[in-house]
């Protein structure tokens, strides 16, 4: 799905608060991270049926889900006692939203609520990327507010940035709040005002809220976030300013959302082999009739951390090519220079039928490219590449890759490099 039909999609529906009187179509669990994982622990529930149907509980206690919401966010056990609120606020919330927004459908009686996936494409892009979460999730408050005649106060506020116009937007908010849904306590209305705001905030490079004043700074990224800690950043050692126990918890959380974030980033690419290139390989070889089965990081994960997650950085080969061509004798540590060069040529490819082509998804991102080759091959030649501009960025990857040996898979070229 891309960008332009999430819009179609928000400005297909009404999400006029005064007219359903709901207040639950944002709450405080509803970030950008949480949405996507609960996006992501949807998909593998379901198997992407949409005829499956679900309850919160179903998600919630699916061996999937357990894993990695326990891992990544150190919460206790799915089922312990003490986790059962927490827990029905952490799943019910964003599942409240994507039922809201249309993305899942309620199809539950009286008080009983089961879903089913109303926009696959929808949830799969939420699930892409933690930058497609936040672009549905800002978009979808932008076209709430519209709807329920409210975004002209939010709108005066950022125009203004002023203390007085961040008192008066915030009590429009929890007036509109108080007068429309069942919500009747000013302080859990302050509460659902910062998921709320914040995303806006952080859209416009504009002030927001923290600790419920005016935040005397924009908004940043790392505040949108449940789990603030920056995954990023490399934990070289224990501060002076946490216990051991504290670090030791922040370097697991580091640990298991990096290896989540690997599979997950993964299992897209092999879905989307599947789906746009028929399972066979991104390499196109004459004597590779097998499937695709193995998906290789083109740039090493254990040298490059930071991009070990894109899927750009990512290419679905078969077996033999993994573990004879990508890294041979099955030598996981060494790349081969020669190999590595045709992958790129082929994930170019892969990327500009998806981002050009008739098919367009928008599933890669041109800038998250740049990124992979700017790290990878450790130049920032890359950033000076305009947007789409294939032929740049080809001619940019030969220049690095002149020492090309056509003696070693000189007979890949024809097939894998992209026709402009």
């Amino acid at each position: 799905m891309t960008r332009e039909e999430v819009f179609e999609f928000l400005n297909s529906r009404n999400y006029d608060v005064r007219i359903s009187g709901n207040a639950r179509w944002i709450d405080q669990k509803c970030t950008a991270d949480v949405i996507l994982i609960i996006a992501d622990c949807i998909l593998q529930h379901t198997g992407y049926n949409t005829e499956t149907e679900f309850t919160v509980s179903d998600i919630w206690q699916d061996q999937y889900t357990k894993y990695n919401v326990e891992t990544i966010f150190l919460k206790p056990n799915l089922d312990s006692n003490m986790a059962n609120n927490e827990y029905d606020k952490y799943f019910s919330q964003p599942i409240n939203l994507l039922e809201y927004s249309g993305v899942l459908l309620d199809i539950g009686t009286n008080s009983r609520h089961n879903y089913k996936i109303n926009n696959l494409e929808l949830l799969e892009f939420i699930a892409l990327r933690e930058t497609n979460s936040l672009f549905f999730l800002t978009n979808y408050i932008r076209k709430v507010l519209q709807d329920s005649g409210i975004y002209d106060s939010f709108q005066n506020f950022f125009d203004n940035q002023t203390h007085n116009d961040f008192i008066q937007l915030k009590q429009t908010f929890i007036d509109f709040t108080i007068t429309h849904t069942r919500i009747n306590k000013p302080l859990e209305c302050g509460r659902i005002f910062t998921k709320i705001l914040n995303p806006l905030a952080f859209s416009l490079q504009k002030l927001g809220t923290r600790r419920g004043f005016l935040s005397p700074t924009p908004i940043t990224l790392d505040e949108l976030r449940y789990n603030r800690i920056n995954w990023r950043d490399e934990l070289s050692g224990k501060s002076k300013n946490i216990t051991r126990q504290e670090y030791n918890g922040q370097k697991q959380q580091v640990d298991a959302t990096s290896r989540y974030n690997v599979e997950r980033a993964k299992r897209i690419v092999r879905r989307f082999n599947s789906q746009y290139h028929n399972s066979v390989s991104e390499v196109l070889q004459d004597t590779e009739l097998v499937n695709a089965t193995q998906i290789h990081h083109i740039f090493p994960e254990s040298e490059f951390p930071s991009i070990s997650d894109y899927i750009e950085n990512l290419i679905a080969l078969t077996p033999n090519q993994h573990i004879s061509m990508a890294h041979p004798n099955n030598q996981t540590r060494y790349i081969d220079r020669d190999f590595q060069y045709i992958c790129l040529l082929a994930k170019t490819k892969t990327i500009m039928n998806d981002l050009l082509g008739e098919s367009r998804t928008e599933t890669y991102n041109f800038y998250n490219y740049k990124t992979v080759l700017n790290t990878g091959l450790g130049t920032d030649d890359f950033d000076a590449i305009e947007y789409l501009n294939f032929a740049s960025l080809l001619e940019k990857i030969d220049l690095f890759y002149s020492d090309f040996n056509t003696d070693s898979y000189g007979y890949l070229l024809e097939r894998n490099r992209p026709l402009l």
